[in-house]
Order: C-alpha cells, then sequence, then structure tokens
C-alpha cells in the first residue's frame, strides 16, 4: 500500500487574495520527508507486488504482472489508513489471495482502528517500518517485551533490546554495511517469542515462550522450573556432539543462548502467579487490537524487523510501489499532470485516473506478456500482412417478372 500526490489545474485557497478553490475536496499532499506540499488529491494504490525469498536474487520474473489493482483518490491525509483497507477488501471480495501487506511509515502512524487491526482481520501480515523516535523498545505484552515490532523475552540483553534505538533511515537502507548492527540482529532471533498458532478468523495469535516446546531456541532456568521438560531420552543430554550434522549442532542446549535472570530469583525464587505472564503459562494470546494495548496493535508486525525475512519482504515491495509510482508518471501515461486531467471535481478526478490506471496497467500487462513470450505467446502467430479482397463472383443476370416497363421516347 502506498499513496502519490495526484496535482490539479486549480489554484489552492489564499487568505492573503480572499478567494477560495474550486477544488473544494483537495488538500495539500506531502511527500515523505519533504516540506513542499502538492495542492491535489491522494491516490492509494494497491499494487500486486511480489514477494522474495531470503537469499533470492532481484531481477527475476515474476510469476505475474506488478500491477495497480485498487486506486482510491481522495482528499490528503484525511483518510489514510481507511482508504487502504477499502481497496484490500474490495480486493478480497474478489476471491483474491492474501499475503504481506507492506507499508510505509505514513500507515504505521495511523490510528490502529483504521489501518492495523482491520488489515490483521482480514488475513493480511503486515510488514511495517519505524520512524526514529519508534525504533527500540515499543512496549510490553503480558510481561513479554516489544521489540522493534516483535514479542521477546522478558530478559533480552538490554544491548539487543537498544540495538536500533535512535537508529536514523540511512543506517535502516545500509544496514549490510553495519556489521555491528547486523550481528545485534541476528542475536536477537533466539529471544523472540514462537508462535504456536497462526491467526484465527478475528486475527489473533497464540503465542510461546523462546524456552518452551520440543525445539526451544533458549535456555532458561525459570522455564525448567516451573514447567519441567520431559527429556526424549532419560539422563542428561549427551557430551558428545557429532560437529558433521548442522541439526545436531543447533539442537544440543550448549548451542543456545542462556537467559540471563535476576540475582534475587536465583536466591529466593517467586511464585508463579508473580512472574510474567509469558513465563508462567504455555502460551500468551495477542488479538488483533491487543484489546485496547495502544503500541502493541499499532507497532505489531508478522516478520521480525530488520531481518532477512524482513529484507526480503518489505524492500522488494516497496521497490514495486515506487517503481508504479514512476511508469504511471512517465511520459506515456502521465498521471500527475493535471492539464491530461482538466475535469474539475473529486468525481472527474477519480474517474479520469482511473482510466489512466487502467492505460497503465495494459501496458504493464503487454510487457509482462512480451517477457513471458517464449512460454506463452509461443502458439500464436500473427500476419501483419494486408488481406486480399475476395474475388467477385460470376452470378447469373436476374429473372424479370411482370410488366417490362414502358418504351422511352425522344422526348
Amino acid at each position: 500500500m502506498d499513496a502519490t500526490a495526484i496535482p490539479v489545474l486549480a489554484r489552492h485557497a489564499s487568505e492573503r487574495s480572499q478567494t477560495a478553490s474550486v477544488e473544494i475536496t483537495a488538500g495539500w499532499h506531502f511527500r515523505g520527508g519533504s516540506d513542499e506540499g502538492t495542492f491535489g488529491y491522494s491516490a492509494t494504490f494497491a499494487v500486486a507486488a511480489h514477494r522474495r525469498r531470503p537469499g533470492e536474487p532481484a531481477g527475476k520474473p515474476t510469476a505475474y504482472p506488478q500491477m495497480c489493482v485498487g486506486p482510491v483518490l481522495d482528499t490528503p491525509t484525511v483518510r489514510t489508513g481507511r482508504n487502504a483497507v477499502l481497496a484490500l477488501e474490495e480486493l478480497g471480495g474478489l476471491g483474491l489471495p492474501v499475503g504481506t501487506c507492506a507499508a510505509d511509515r505514513a500507515y504505521t502512524g495511523c490510528s490502529p482502528e483504521n489501518f492495523q487491526i482491520p488489515v490483521r482481520r482480514l488475513g493480511y501480515r503486515l510488514a511495517l517500518d519505524y520512524k526514529v523516535n519508534d525504533r527500540g523498545q515499543q512496549g510490553s505484552w503480558q510481561g513479554a517485551l516489544l521489540v522493534d515490532g516483535s514479542l521477546a523475552c522478558p530478559h533480552m540483553p538490554a544491548a539487543l533490546v537498544q540495538a536500533t534505538r535512535g537508529l536514523d533511515d540511512k543506517a535502516v537502507r545500509e544496514i549490510h554495511d553495519n556489521q555491528q548492527l547486523t550481528e545485534h540482529i541476528t542475536a536477537r532471533e533466539p529471544h523472540y517469542l514462537k508462535t504456536k498458532q497462526g491467526p484465527d478468523a478475528r486475527g489473533a495469535i497464540r503465542l510461546q515462550c523462546p524456552a518452551a516446546g520440543p525445539s526451544p531456541s533458549v535456555n532458561c532456568a525459570r522455564r525448567d522450573r516451573l514447567r519441567p521438560r520431559t527429556p526424549r531420552t532419560p539422563g542428561p543430554p549427551s557430551a558428545t556432539v557429532d560437529f558433521s550434522d548442522s541439526r545436531k549442532r543447533a539442537a544440543h542446549p550448549s548451542a543456545r543462548p542462556t537467559v540471563q535472570l535476576p540475582q534475587d530469583e536465583w536466591l529466593t525464587p517467586p511464585p508463579a502467579d508473580e512472574l510474567p505472564r509469558v513465563s508462567s503459562k504455555s502460551d500468551i494470546t495477542v488479538p488483533a487490537d491487543a484489546s485496547g494495548d495502544l503500541k502493541t496493535a499499532k507497532f505489531r508486525q508478522d516478520s521480525h524487523y530488520l531481518s532477512d525475512d524482513w529484507i526480503a519482504a518489505y524492500k522488494p515491495i516497496r521497490s514495486h510501489n515506487e517503481g508504479i509510482h514512476g511508469r504511471l508518471k512517465g511520459e506515456e501515461i502521465d498521471i500527475g499532470n493535471p492539464k491530461h486531467r482538466p475535469a474539475p471535481g473529486q468525481a472527474a478526478q477519480t474517474l479520469l485516473v482511473a482510466i489512466l490506471v487502467t492505460a497503465g496497467n495494459l501496458d504493464i500487462l503487454e510487457t509482462w506478456l512480451c517477457q513471458r513470450s517464449g512460454t506463452q505467446l509461443t502458439d500464436t502467430v500473427f500476419d501483419n500482412t494486408d488481406p486480399q479482397p475476395p474475388a467477385p463472383r460470376e452470378t447469373e443476370p436476374p429473372t424479370q417478372t411482370g410488366r417490362p416497363p414502358p418504351p422511352t421516347t425522344g422526348r
């Protein structure tokens, strides 16, 4: 989901000259990071983008064309999140599959009830970005820390929790050039809560402690005390490790990080009812609306921020969004030229933008078919030669019936 400016021919209202604008529903659209606005409308585009797998090279042919499948034109900054939900609801009515919904920081800043909550209830996975002041620890849920949109162990090391605190946008774009940040992002992975059950019809998920389950990712003395683990084989784990087997190396307890508990807990272990719910229960439920917790409902996402999985999902989708804006605003279609849409009024502008986007989609579809012509169009033969006119047929003269016409005179 993304929004782009649609300028209009009409001038904006001016207090100096005491004049109003004929485009009474238009407003100022500000591009992210810019102080210069564009007077007109905002077009919200739902783009059928392609998600790459981690490590998959860029430029690989896509399985479907990257088209704009849902435009909504509206006054800028008024219904940013609701317009995105409207477009996704229309796509759901067509029976199209749901997947990952990536959106920039303009949508992350929306009220959760206007964007994040309804999008989760539609079945989409969210991939979000954050402003500088919103990175790092963002809150908590039933004792679990909310770290860059993911719920984590209450005792995740502070250096890992605050690894992205105050991180600027340039560092996020160039994360692979920052070795220390990359190591911290990788070290976060074992401390995140694990998904026990995916989202239900209402968008709620069930998560469990990273030390729980048959395949724990951390060692935790608190978890072992409260909910003792039944070993698959009796006795302590084998001290002998087969280093040639990567799975056995990763599964051995010595390969997992150990949760550092407070010193007082080692001397006087507290009862289960005094500990966070995430530690004392087998799992916790996180509703789509997070039961009124604003930050959890607003910032939570399904891919761990800045991880390889997040990069493979967020960056290609955002790249497709920017690419289709550039193509629709290029010289061939140029929906950004108000002279191509001279009719005033939001209804007229909506229809004209829809026609221009349709023309752009047809061009994108034709290009995609040409790129795949080796597998899709090999059986089609086009003949551009002028057809020959049909030969005249020999017909017999018609048989006259009835009285002949009168003879003509000299006059």
